[in-house]
């Protein structure tokens, strides 16, 4: 068997042992040692030291821990419960009023963090009591809080896009200036979706009662003491990245200085939550950057075999245009999308993908963006739609085929955004241009 065929083989083993439930970042360095060494013998393990170096020197990856502590400072500060407290009152005389509340504090929020799980599960805590007592439609209501929350994986500062950054060669301060029209593109298209059928049928999104209406001096204190904490967050962290003023790894610590601070003036923390959100900072740091080494290793040693190269090769002979070539490789990550999660997807499948796109020349900032919004979908679609379980474990009252159902409508919504994105490549490139000139 040919190296290049046997890195083919390695990567049908590593994918079926992920679907068997082997630890990922184990399973690629295992799969990759014991491939490399039978092709490649000693240089091997040389290589799996030097790709392990290299990630632990990259700069923008110690961004990510600063980011995910910023938003578990955030959960644990009750911030995003005023901010929706206060938009909810503001719009309560207008239909559909619970949905947009749940979208804008979602969008907000994902412009402060760049963590999902939370999201979600603090959006349904808060609002799912809400929309069932106001009889809101279950479907939606479950849609709207899983598509809001996931919008932090695409709006920057997103932990996604700094993993992404160094596998496709991009600076992660261009990707976070290219994402910020895409992600406000998707929140318009489901603030628009739920302020239409409200509107056609005003029993899926009823204004709210008098009786749940707060007074004006409640509304406005609530919205203070809810965006103005968050609007604090923001222009210390993306706002000084995009501004050039600061790296995402300086942005990234002082904004978790920042949220600090606003905790403890707040006085929403205390030893207990403090200590929670280091664990838990910890806990996913470790996970996603072993997760970045160990896909390191597994692609040199996969592209040292020359498979990349054949698959690229092998591709090109089907003599696509750059355009039909673009639309089969987003067709094939939102069906891997389905049964695996963003981090297999951008560390192993993207960096085979990449010397094909490359060789086309297409642009990799939009190819970047047409990725990331096609992985969103990785949040939203069965069987292994995380934000599915982080809903039905805090609203066990609704059932997992209705929350399903409203993540779907979402999704196709999803899709719309990512043909637009792709009708219209700009979307994605212009303000990085703006920012550099």
């Amino acid at each position: 068997m040919s190296e290049e065929w046997l890195g083919i083989v390695s990567i049908a083993i590593l994918f079926v042992a992920i679907f068997v439930g082997f630890p990922i970042a184990f399973t690629l360095v295992a799969v990759a040692l014991g491939v490399g060494y039978f092709a490649l013998g000693p240089i091997a393990l040389h290589l799996m030291t030097l790709q392990f170096f290299a990630v632990m020197k990259e700069t923008s990856l110690a961004s990510v821990p600063f980011f995910l502590f910023m938003g578990y400072l955030l959960e644990q500060s009750r911030l995003m419960e005023r901010l929706f407290r206060g938009i909810q009152q503001l719009l309560a005389g207008v239909r559909g009023s619970l949905y947009l509340a749940v979208l804008i504090t979602s969008t907000v929020f994902a412009a402060a963090t760049g963590i999902v799980g939370s999201s979600v599960t603090l959006l349904g805590v808060m609002a799912a009591p809400s929309m069932t007592r106001s009889g809101y439609d279950v479907r939606m209501s479950a849609g709207a809080i899983t598509a809001g929350g996931t919008l932090g994986i695409l709006i920057p500062p997103s932990v996604m896009l700094i993993v992404m950054g160094p596998v496709i060669g991009v600076p992660t301060t261009d990707l976070f200036a290219a994402a910020v029209l895409p992600g406000l593109l998707l929140a318009v298209l489901y603030i628009a979706y739920c302020l239409g059928r409200s509107y056609m049928n005003p029993s899926l999104g009823p204004p709210l009662s008098k009786e749940e209406r707060a007074s004006t001096a409640e509304v406005l204190k609530d919205l203070t003491l809810g965006v103005l904490p968050v609007v604090i967050v923001i222009l210390a962290t993306l706002g000084v990245i995009l501004a050039g003023i600061a790296t995402p790894t300086d942005a990234g610590a002082v904004g978790a200085f920042v949220v600090l601070l606003i905790t403890l003036i707040s006085r929403t923390l205390d030893w207990q939550k403090l200590k929670r959100a280091v664990y838990a900072t910890l806990e996913v740091s470790c996970m996603i950057l072993l997760l970045v080494a160990a896909s390191n290793y597994f692609g040199a040693v996969f592209s040292r075999l020359g498979s990349a190269n054949m698959i690229a090769e092998g591709l090109l002979t089907l003599s696509l245009s750059a355009d039909l070539m673009v639309l089969l490789i987003l067709g094939v990550i939102f069906i891997l999308a389905w049964p695996l999660e963003w981090v297999p997807i951008v560390l192993i499948v993207v960096p085979i993908l990449l010397p094909l796109v490359q060789k086309l020349g297409i642009d990799l900032l939009w190819f970047s963006m047409l990725i990331a919004v096609c992985l969103q979908t990785a949040w939203l679609s069965p069987p292994v739609a995380l934000s599915a379980y982080f809903l039905k474990g805090v609203v066990p009252s609704w059932k997992l085929s209705d929350i399903y159902a409203g993540m779907m409508q979402f999704m196709v919504l999803q899709l719309v955004g990512l043909l637009i994105l792709f009708m219209i490549p700009p979307i994605a490139t212009w303000l990085p241009t703006v920012l550099r000139n």
